[in-house]
């Protein structure tokens, strides 16, 4: 017996493979159109109905696994993670209340176990973080894409001056980070998922930015 099927999960949405082929794959064009039924769906999912919960995982897995593998540093890394953060959906599905956005509560419960999990790292080396362009998920290699060999080996080392900024960055202002830039979510939510304030976001960011700017100085003309 697996661990979806002990906590009588709806063990079908979830197949390694497929989150793997996520991290491989460019993910559909956003349709916030749909956002409203998310808690429509998510109501049908708190009475147990296994297609609505598919649907919420169809809909969001992009999301999840973008959102972890930023924060982890890697796809292999951020897959298990991921699927724990829908197994963790339908474990509270009970417990679920309207009072945010679907969005909102799903990345609460990301940062939840994302943190666990840089803290069950805080003492291994950071892995570096690879940034992607804001549409496609993290590739492992350089972009084939770029002029020329020796623009290649210079955009190889900004992102990984970048990846290894960003990795050593606080807990929270990384997560703050990654969900102001490439998630787009307002102060506002942000300062939900992370359970305080506007101005305790803006904060994190500022310092954030000014952590990343002194770090990258080197490619920033030498200005701090």
């Amino acid at each position: 017996m697996d661990a979806a099927e002990r906590i009588r999960i709806p063990n079908a949405f979830f197949p390694t493979r497929k989150f793997r082929m996520l991290a491989m794959s460019e993910p559909p064009a956003p349709d916030d159109s749909g956002a409203p039924d998310d808690i429509a769906l998510m109501l049908r999912v708190k009475e147990g109905d296994e297609v609505a919960f598919e649907e919420l995982v169809e809909r969001h897995q992009y999301r999840v696994v973008g959102t972890v593998a930023k924060m982890l540093g890697g796809e292999s890394e951020a897959e298990d993670v991921a699927q724990q953060v829908f197994v963790r959906v339908w474990q509270s599905r009970a417990r679920y209340s309207p009072s945010a956005k679907f969005t909102t509560w799903l990345l609460t419960i990301t940062r939840n176990l994302v943190f666990n999990e840089m803290r069950r790292r805080r003492r291994a080396k950071l892995v570096p973080f690879e940034l992607d362009d804001g549409e496609h998920p993290v590739r492992e290699h350089p972009d084939p894409r770029m002029a020329s060999a020796s623009e290649q080996l210079l955009g190889t080392e900004l992102q990984e001056a970048i990846g290894q900024a960003i990795a050593a960055l606080p807990e929270a202002q990384r997560m703050a980070v990654v969900l102001r830039r490439y998630e787009e979510m307002p102060y506002e939510e942000i300062a939900k998922v992370l359970e305080t304030t506007v101005p305790a976001v803006k904060s994190l960011l500022f310092r954030a930015r000014a952590d990343l700017k002194d770090r990258l100085k080197n490619y920033l003309g030498g200005t701090a």
